[in-house]
């Protein structure tokens, strides 16, 4: 079984000044879900390297059991500083494909030519995509064959609209992930803020907010059972 997981290369949250990257919570509990069921995790990123860290998720109000586990997993914290270059990236190599939120996906990975084309070449190969929180971004332009949004007539979920606005995002990012997917078509739906949120549709797995990132994994792993 192996899984791909592709993180953002983006840093820089807007306007701002301040950084952004990816949420560790939504790389880190995934990544131990799938290692702990044996499989082989590829982790890549559009420039390669180091993917930067949303230094918001580093916070300690925002660690869990999964973010500890990875702080003192020496073997993780190395993969995670040398990932692969999307560009080079073959899907006949991988099972499936998932990718960890964090605001840095809506400025690179959803405008990515490669992320786009991966993800195409996944669904039309029948493996299973998913993506938590902000992730579900990348979603944005890829197509089914006939020229349709990948997600049109999908059940979806994603950042909500209040959750960003809870976070004083909305007018900084450049665009809002639930009001995306409904505008692609997509049957999107959420739970309360904050609370662990799954949705699947066939072999696509979409995840609400950090708090559904283990969630969505486990989700994953039974379209690959």
């Amino acid at each position: 079984m192996n899984i791909l997981m592709v993180l953002t290369s983006h840093d820089q949250l807007g306007n701002t000044g301040l950084k952004t990257g990816f949420w560790l919570e939504e790389f880190a509990a995934p990544y131990f879900v799938f290692k702990d069921a044996g499989a082989k995790i590829t982790l890549a990123s559009p420039m390669g390297g180091q993917p930067p860290l949303d230094p918001k998720s580093d916070d300690p109000s925002a660690q869990t059991e999964a973010t500890a586990r990875f702080r003192a997993d020496s073997a993780a914290q190395t993969l995670l500083a040398s990932t692969a270059k999307l560009s080079g990236i073959r899907v006949a190599d991988f099972d499936a494909v998932f990718y960890p939120g964090g605001h840095g996906p809506l400025w690179d990975l959803a405008e990515d030519k490669h992320s786009i084309a991966l993800i195409e070449a996944f669904a039309r190969a029948g493996k299973p995509v998913a993506a938590v929180c902000h992730a579900p971004a990348v979603l944005r332009h890829p197509q089914n064959a006939d020229g349709t949004p990948l997600v049109q007539g999908r059940r979806v979920t994603g950042f909500t609209n209040s959750e960003e606005a809870a976070v004083q995002l909305t007018e900084i990012v450049p665009f809002l992930v639930e009001d995306m997917l409904k505008s692609k078509g997509g049957d999107y739906s959420k739970a309360a803020d904050w609370q662990p949120y799954a949705v699947v549709d066939g072999k696509l797995v979409t995840g609400q907010n950090p708090a559904s990132s283990d969630l969505v994994a486990h989700e994953l792993l039974k379209l690959l059972d």
